[in-house]
């Protein structure tokens, strides 16, 4: 590895995180930087500590654990690997974006098309003519 992969571990249940950091500490490209025991701190320690992989608990099966989709908005650059050791499964999720093109007409009113456009898919109410 070229570079040191910055993981926050923040699992509920002790003997899962220790489990996952005694399996961490083992590769010399993994720097661990924090352990979270309550849900209620990872935000903070996400912020505080910028990982670049957090490691949670997944409490269900095929369900995303509610505090991912609010983290990845405010870390786009973030991955996050869920782990339900109990069901023997794992996930990872991340953010993604696609940017789209499309030709706009080299007049005034294509131009102007294109402004209305963007005014009618970002919910604006007004009416646009």
């Amino acid at each position: 590895m070229s570079r040191m992969v910055r993981v926050l571990v923040a699992n509920r249940r002790k003997l899962t995180r220790e489990v996952l950091l005694s399996t961490l500490a083992d590769q010399d490209w993994v720097d661990v930087v924090g352990e979270v025991a309550e849900t209620a701190q990872i935000r903070e320690d996400v912020q505080r500590t910028q990982p670049d992989l957090l490691v949670i608990d997944a409490d269900e099966r095929g369900k995303r654990p509610g505090i991912c989709d609010a983290l990845l908005r405010e870390h786009p650059e973030l991955r996050i690997i869920a782990v339900a050791p109990n069901d023997n499964y794992s996930v990872c999720y991340w953010a993604s974006f696609d940017i789209h093109s499309d030709d706009v007409e080299a007049s005034e009113e294509g131009f102007l098309m294109a402004v209305r456009r963007v005014a009618s898919s970002t919910g604006n109410t007004t009416q646009v003519n």
